[in-house]
C-alpha cells in the first residue's frame, strides 16, 4: 500500500506515530531553488520513507520549499525505540532549518534562519545525546560559509530547544558534495569532529550540557584528516 501525504503535513507538527523508519530517501529532483550550495542547482521536493511494516510514505512541499541535502539520516531523536529522519529543507524567502519527520510527517523543526540562500550542515548523523544526560542533542553549523557557528539544540518533549552555540567552526565548502565530520566516540563521549573556521585545523568538540571543550586534533590535509579523526587515530 502506498500513502502520500497531502502538502500541509510539512508545514506544522504532528502526533508522533510508534514506527521505526527502516529507510529514507528524496525523490522528485527539481531545480526551483537556485542555490547550488551543493555543487548544482538540483534539490528534491519529496521525502520517501518505509516503515517497519512495510508502508511506503512520500512527503510532499510545497513549491517554496526544497530538501537542501546530502541525504536524510536515520536516528532514534525521541528514545522511544523507533528512529526518526532529520534533513535539511530550505525555502525559497527563509532559507534552510533543520526538520525531523517520523511516519505521521513533521516532528519538530528548528527557526528557519530568515533569509533566502541561507544554509545548514548537520555533524554527522545529526544527533547524539552529547551530555550523557538520556536525552538527545541535535547539531548542525549554521552557516558554514558565513555565520560559521556550531548550533546545539537539545529534543525535550517534542520540541528542539537551542542549548548552546560555538562561533568559529565549519564542515563545508560551497559546491562540495558532502559534509565534512562526523560525530565520533573514543571512549570518553560523544565528540563533534568540524574544522575552524579557517580549516587550518580539524577540531574535536565536546559538549557536557552547559559548555563546549576544543581539541585541535591535527592539521587540515583533505578528507582523509577527518577520517583519521572518525576512526580515533588522531
Amino acid at each position: 500500500m502506498r500513502l502520500s501525504f497531502a502538502i500541509f503535513v510539512a508545514l506544522a507538527a504532528s502526533p508522533a506515530i510508534a514506527e521505526d523508519v527502516t529507510s529514507a530517501r528524496y525523490e522528485e529532483p527539481t531545480t526551483r531553488y537556485a542555490h547550488g550550495v551543493l555543487g548544482d542547482a538540483i534539490e528534491h521536493g519529496t521525502l520517501a520513507l518505509e516503515t517497519e511494516t512495510g508502508r511506503r510514505i512520500r512527503i510532499v512541499l510545497p513549491e517554496t520549499r526544497v530538501f537542501e541535502d546530502t541525504e536524510p539520516r536515520l536516528f532514534d531523536v525521541d528514545g522511544d525505540g523507533d528512529r526518526e529522519v532529520l534533513v535539511v529543507e530550505s525555502d525559497a524567502s527563509l532559507g534552510a532549518r533543520l526538520s525531523i519527520y517520523d511516519a505521521s510527517g513533521l516532528v519538530s523543526a528548528n527557526d528557519f534562519i530568515g533569509r533566502p540562500n541561507r544554509w545548514l550542515a548537520p555533524v554527522g548523523i545529526g544527533a547524539a545525546d552529547l551530555d550523557g544526560d538520556g536525552l538527545v542533542e541535535v547539531a548542525f553549523v549554521d552557516r558554514p560559509h558565513l555565520a560559521k557557528t556550531l548550533r546545539v539544540f537539545r529534543f525535550r518533549k517534542g520540541s528542539l530547544e537551542l542549548v548552546a552555540e560555538l562561533p568559529g567552526v565549519t564542515n563545508h565548502r560551497i559546491g562540495e558534495r558532502d559534509i565534512a565530520g562526523g560525530i565520533r566516540d573514543c571512549g570518553s563521549g560523544p565528540e563533534m569532529i568540524v574544522a575552524d573556521a579557517n580549516w587550518r585545523n580539524v577540531l574535536a568538540v565536546s559538549f557536557d550540557g552547559e559548555d563546549f571543550s576544543v581539541q585541535t586534533l591535527a592539521p587540515h590535509e583533505g578528507r582523509g584528516t577527518f577520517q583519521a579523526a572518525a576512526e580515533c587515530r588522531i
